[in-house]
């Protein structure tokens, strides 16, 4: 590690990738990228994809790490989104970018001071990470005085934008579809995984998430209860990291004699553990309200679980439509036990094209070549519209 960086030019957009948000308990920039691992996900697949990629991150101290593909530049501040930037916008300036992507929709102040800094050409994007609007009118005028520093907004799905793009803070026609994650797990094979995680089940359904009322457990506890006739052999693997209905769901499990038989509640494993789990079971199922990526389904993807998912923007996106596994009204259990009924006869069918969509859509590769071309775009229509106020 050295406490600069030379800038690398790779050929393509230079882009710079700026982060105002940190954690202080993380003590080194190697910890910072491996828990921000969509972050830096996201920087190598846009390098991939043959971009010139520098990502600016707030940290406790300056530090930087040199890695032949991504300048990683960490720049001291005093606290997480702090409006004392000088630092971290001499080092995105200073990378003299094409486009700055700026990490979440809540750091609005700081992205109208580096629009400041920037030249007129270079264009900013955002990122979406659960953004809202304000709620108070009087920060509803300011912030979308902000807002207007910003060319472009990503969002898993453009569904994400309305509340936005309703209250005038952004243009739809700014709004970009673009994954906000992927995933580096990768298959195992299914006999392997079977006899690793001990799964079985005929069809075998996995869950992945806490257990809260947006992820809505007892909605596909109500679906299990509804497919037992029909699949007595069927099970339900249930992997989470706690959550406030964790005890409810325990309880009525052990209460339940059709639920008892059939679901087994894993709790917590380790992240590298899962692809063992996802390549185990038939279907991954989930419930949510709301979802700003979808990590979890993501990664049921890639390792070929049939997604039998809720019909919501986000799923909507990852799924190509619906286009794989089945998409269901939230809350809705019949649509759940509905929705695993349609997918069971073609299950092995339904996995290799599960497998083929995620390499073709929501890989890594496969973002970075989206996002380089969202970013293309924006900076021709930026600096068309300079070049037309300059005749």
């Amino acid at each position: 590690m050295r406490d600069y960086c030379a800038s690398q030019t790779r050929g393509g957009p230079r882009l710079v990738v700026v982060n105002y948000a940190f954690d202080a308990s993380l003590d080194s920039p190697e910890h910072v990228l491996d828990t921000y691992r969509a972050l830096s996900g996201w920087c190598r697949a846009a390098a991939d994809a043959g971009m010139t990629v520098r990502l600016v991150q707030a940290f406790t101290r300056d530090a930087c790490i040199e890695d032949g593909q991504v300048e990683w530049v960490f720049r001291a501040v005093s606290r997480s989104r702090s409006l004392a930037v000088r630092g971290l916008h001499a080092a995105v300036t200073e990378h003299r970018p094409d486009v700055v992507h700026v990490n979440g929709l809540d750091s609005p102040i700081q992205t109208r001071m580096l629009r400041a800094q920037l030249p007129a050409s270079a264009a900013i994007v955002v990122q979406d990470h659960a953004g809202t609007p304000p709620r108070s009118p009087l920060k509803g005028v300011v912030r979308r005085r902000l807002m207007r520093a910003v060319d472009a907004w990503l969002f898993t799905s453009s569904g994400q934008a309305n509340e936005w793009v309703h209250g005038g803070y952004m243009r739809s026609s700014d709004v970009f579809d673009v994954m906000a994650a992927s995933t580096g797990l990768t298959p195992v094979d299914r006999a392997i995984a079977r006899q690793m995680t001990g799964l079985v089940g005929t069809p075998a359904l996995i869950w992945v998430a806490r257990l809260d009322a947006n992820k809505d457990p007892h909605t596909v506890l109500d679906g299990i209860e509804r497919l037992a006739t029909q699949f007595p052999n069927l099970t339900l693997t249930m992997i989470f990291q706690g959550g406030p209905l964790e005890d409810e769901v325990r309880r009525r499990v052990a209460s339940s004699p059709n639920l008892v038989a059939r679901v087994r509640l894993i709790g917590a494993t380790a992240h590298q553990e899962l692809a063992a789990w996802y390549s185990a079971a038939d279907v991954f199922v989930l419930g949510s309200a709301q979802e700003v990526c979808g990590y979890a389904l993501i990664e049921a993807c890639a390792c070929g679980a049939v997604p039998v998912v809720t019909d919501i923007p986000s799923f909507r996106s990852i799924t190509g439509g619906g286009a794989i596994g089945r998409l269901w009204r939230r809350g809705d259990a019949h649509g759940l036990a509905e929705a695993v009924t349609s997918v069971h006869p073609r299950l092995d069918d339904e996995r290799a094209r599960v497998e083929a969509h995620f390499a073709a859509a929501l890989s890594w590769s496969a973002v970075g070549r989206r996002a380089r071309a969202v970013y293309e775009t924006v900076v021709d229509r930026r600096r068309s519209a300079e070049r037309l106020e300059g005749a």
